[in-house]
């Protein structure tokens, strides 16, 4: 009698299932294309992570390799280069989340406050540095901080100091990468606040500024409590990105003087992947890196959760 009720009550649901979708399929339908993108792009790849427990030759393919179980992720932790590139990757990561996220926050708040002429004028002025390219990015830095040419020593030698090889010295390395990370980001980075921000009620300002509240008490007792679930939300959206490290940029600004504080995660997983050939011990470390990156975002949703009543799920 029980498995009867079940199976009618699942019938039930499939049909229930089947008529919210024909009902509303309309919206389904705009759905579907970001379905079958994440479906290619996400899901289907995810066939290639067992190289990451094979000794991969491209030769007897995926299938046809031979399985080596967890060697490739021993042979990572423990190598010379482990420790170094743990502390690398989340020294520069924790700088650029300490430093970069709250900048966006700032922008945005203040262009809030600006004048609707003068707004769109500096917005324009501070989304352009998003769409310079990283090679471009590092050729700015490049020249703009030359010991023989650059504008930086230029203004130190008139200054009677001596010129300095940024590009060259180990504990310059880390500020140039995030601080002109910040530079080009912050501008794009605040779009998601000032949308948060377009939806405060104006009535709750009309209301402080009648009680005699200043523009900056407003800022912080209505703009700052009003965007506080998009800031919870990003920042943890953030905090999973910790033990990633794009290596694009780290890749170009590394030299031999500096490789002891450049050398990151992703940049030893390009060079032993794909100059080595090296695809299964690549593949290891690179599901190591997500499987971190996800605990870490499922700590801090967990902790928001208890903290406040924002979180992803």
């Amino acid at each position: 009698m029980k498995k009867k009720e079940k199976r009618a009550g699942r019938q039930a649901f499939g049909l229930k299932l089947s008529t919210r979708i024909w009902r509303h399929r309309e919206y389904y339908l705009f759905l579907l294309p970001a379905v079958v993108y994440v479906a290619i792009f996400c899901y289907a790849p995810m066939y290639g992570l067992q190289i990451a427990f094979k000794d991969y030759k491209v030769s007897l393919g995926v299938s046809g390799s031979p399985w080596v179980g967890m060697r490739n992720f021993t042979d990572f932790f423990r190598g010379y280069y482990f420790r170094n590139l743990i502390r690398n990757t989340l020294v520069l990561s924790l700088y650029s989340l300490i430093v970069g996220f709250p900048v966006p926050i700032f922008v945005a708040l203040i262009l809030n406050e600006l004048k609707p002429k003068f707004k769109k004028v500096t917005q324009t002025v501070l989304y352009a540095p998003h769409f310079i390219s990283t090679v471009v990015i590092i050729g700015m830095i490049t020249i703009f901080f030359s010991p023989s040419m650059g504008v930086v020593n230029t203004l130190l030698n008139g200054l009677g100091m001596d010129s300095i090889y940024f590009m060259g010295n180990p504990k310059y390395f880390r500020h140039l990468y995030v601080w002109s990370g910040v530079w080009q980001g912050m501008g794009w980075g605040a779009i998601i606040y000032l949308a948060a921000l377009a939806g405060v009620d104006p009535g709750l300002h009309e209301a402080a500024a009648i009680d005699g509240a200043s523009r900056m008490k407003r800022i912080f007792h209505i703009n700052i409590p009003c965007i506080m679930p998009t800031i919870i939300i990003m920042l943890i959206l953030q905090v999973g990105r910790i033990a990633s490290v794009g290596y694009e940029k780290v890749y170009l600004m590394q030299n031999e003087l500096n490789m002891e504080v450049a050398e990151v995660i992703s940049t030893y997983v390009y060079k032993r992947g794909l100059i080595n050939n090296n695809y299964s011990f690549s593949t290891a470390v690179g599901l190591f890196n997500n499987v971190v990156n996800v605990i870490l975002v499922l700590i801090a949703n967990q902790i928001s959760k208890k903290c406040s009543d924002t979180s992803l799920f």
